[in-house]
């Protein structure tokens, strides 16, 4: 019986490796080589960019390092190499926002801080004045306490202590006054 020998068999196609289609998709986009060439051309522009946007130095040079970062990861997408340059505008406004987004952020999220409370010894303090002036208002004349509890407490005017007491302006005065010579006599020997 013949042999039949087997038909030569035609040179298969080549199948292009992953490593030349990576170099035929660096071709399409931006390469190392220009980005590199922007980032030493433009950076100064860009951190100028970032200034107006921004308020600190530091942020504005973390932007822009950002923004090349960012370009160069996503460097095939940009087709033409004429437009890396307005990428890397686009970027660094982006990063602008988002930074200041998260200031604000920041901001409010901050725990409201808490008012001036005073201390327990303060407070003891003030208790122990608060309860002294009481005693020392308590030695009043019954007229002298009910004009300064009127005047200063209840915060009326001179006009209207005498109205609500039925004296005189005059005399809502002279209680006045003789009330607090009294307690201030009283209160400096407690002192």
């Amino acid at each position: 019986m013949p042999v039949i020998a087997p038909m030569p068999a035609a040179r298969p196609a080549r199948l292009p490796s992953q490593r030349e289609g990576a170099e035929e998709s660096m071709a399409a986009g931006t390469t190392v080589d220009h980005l590199t060439e922007t980032y030493r051309a433009h950076y100064r522009s860009l951190l100028g960019l970032a200034a107006l946007l921004l308020d600190d130095t530091a942020s504005c040079e973390d932007v822009v390092q950002e923004a090349f970062i960012r370009v160069h990861s996503a460097r095939n997408r940009v087709r033409d190499p004429e437009k890396t340059l307005a990428y890397l505008r686009q970027t660094v406004v982006n990063l602008s926002r988002s930074a200041l987004r998260r200031r604000i952020l920041g901001l409010k999220l901050l725990s409201k801080p808490m008012p001036d409370m005073a201390s327990a010894e303060e407070g003891a303090y003030d208790q122990l004045e608060r309860d002294a002036l009481i005693k020392a208002m308590r030695g009043l004349q019954r007229r002298q306490r009910e004009v300064l509890v009127l005047r200063y407490f209840a915060d009326m005017t001179e006009a209207q202590v005498a109205e609500t007491l039925g004296i005189s302006l005059g005399s809502v005065k002279a209680y006045g006054s003789r009330g607090i010579a009294a307690l201030r006599v009283v209160m400096e020997a407690q002192v």
